[in-house]
């Protein structure tokens, strides 16, 4: 199995493969959970960044232990983004320490795969806030407008729907809470191994992306890392000139480094995180990486995630899933810690399509029952046996990998409040 076309072919219509990417899920909520409770006033970003990656290494090392070559680990380094600053900030020791505040709004990002099948997850959420006291104003709006886009492409994401749909949901969403989806922004499907795959779902995109970017439809079996980012301005993200530390091998490009120091860091790098984005923190001479990173990223060996910022004094929120297209309806198996009683905003959505589509489940197991109901009221009516459609029967491997505090509740989000 060492051909890249066999491996590229494992999809989740087999059970071993939804097992792996839920097993990458429950330690991406984990370490979720872990950084956003100990994110409070008077905290480095520096520290949190490199608590979830320690743990996503510790965590990924306790499984398939045997497998010697199986690779596992950090599908995307942890990145603590605050207030205006878009995405992509995992700073370096050497970097000027970003200390939390109270009134923070704090995004969190982090992916986690296991035999290169990737489980990504993102919130917001805002330092201090408490049900007694809950967020309102701009940063309220923001919070809640992004949740809701989260949800809605929870219900738009599925078979036989297309990608500009979710495209158009979340641009009214945002426009009812006087919000901008980040321009240009796109959310992936994911393949083994693949963390940017082919089809796409685009924020909020120009002319020439309309034009540019290609129409999809959601098919069974695919995979997707569904990206919301909107903020309270103009949704123009910027490089503010901060240091890139994320990066991604370019598996097209070759070119032959010319410098030791360079050589010596891309092959630790191939080794070690093969074309899954990493930071320059996870190497130990600091000097010696930054200086090798330079020829690579010169000759775009590597794909830089340039850390982005919208205008000072704005805020921006994200939220990121991970959902597996299954046979019997979307599977998100990446958690939201939304809190709804945090965040009071004035705004709602008003369209009435989209309020429909935001009150309806997006519970596989509601609709079954839904189904089944449905098919016994006929039955009694008619008074013949018919087959009950809604009785397909669930993974063998629903709860194999599902701990205490792991996605027990990813299929049941209730409605949320509009």
């Amino acid at each position: 199995m060492s051909g890249d076309d066999e491996t590229q072919d494992q999809t989740i219509a087999d059970d071993l493969v939804v097992t792996k990417y839920k097993m990458g899920a429950e330690i991406a909520n984990q370490a979720l959970k872990m950084i956003v409770g100990a994110a409070v006033a008077g905290v480095s970003v520096l520290s949190l960044c490199e608590k979830g990656d320690a743990f996503i290494m510790a965590e990924t090392g306790k499984i398939y232990k045997k497998e010697k070559d199986m690779k596992k680990g950090i599908a995307f380094p942890t990145c603590v983004s605050v207030n205006n600053c878009v995405c992509h900030y995992s700073p370096l020791k050497s970097d000027p320490d970003v200390v939390l505040k109270d009134g923070n709004l704090v995004k969190i990002d982090l992916g986690v795969h296991v035999d290169g099948f990737i489980s990504n997850v993102a919130h917001s959420f805002i330092i201090g806030v408490t049900k007694d006291n809950p967020q309102t104003g701009r940063k309220a709006d923001v919070i809640k407008a992004a949740h809701l886009c989260a949800e809605a492409a929870l219900r738009l994401v599925k078979p036989g729907n297309q990608n500009t749909q979710v495209t158009e949901a979340w641009n009214k969403i945002a426009k009812s809470f006087k919000c901008s989806p980040i321009e240009g922004m796109l959310s992936h499907q994911l393949k083994q191994h693949v963390i940017d795959g082919e089809k796409t779902i685009i924020q909020n995109p120009t002319d020439q992306q309309k034009k540019d970017h290609e129409k999809a439809e959601f098919e069974v079996y695919e995979v997707y890392a569904v990206d919301v980012l909107l903020s309270t301005g103009e949704g123009k993200a910027k490089d503010g000139g901060q240091r890139t530390t994320v990066y991604k091998r370019d598996a097209n490009k070759v070119y032959g480094l010319k410098m030791k120091t360079s050589r010596t860091f891309f092959s630790e790098m191939e080794k070690r995180f093969d074309t899954m984005p990493f930071t320059l923190r996870a190497f130990g001479d600091e000097g010696k990486t930054r200086l090798g990173v330079v020829e690579c990223a010169k000759h775009e060996l590597l794909q830089p995630f340039s850390v982005l910022h919208e205008k000072e004094g704005e805020f921006v929120a994200q939220f990121k899933f991970t959902v597996l297209l299954m046979a019997n309806g979307p599977l998100r198996i990446t958690n939201s810690l939304f809190e709804p009683e945090l965040y009071k905003s004035e705004h709602e959505v008003e369209d009435p399509e989209l309020k429909a589509l935001l009150q309806s489940s997006a519970s596989r197991k509601t609709q079954k029952k839904k189904k089944k109901k449905a098919s016994k009221t006929v039955e009694s009516a008619t008074g013949q046996a018919m087959e009950t459609e809604g009785a397909e029967p669930s993974s063998p491997t629903k709860a194999s990998t599902q701990t205490s505090d792991g996605p027990k509740n990813v299929t049941k989000p209730s409605a949320p409040t509009v």
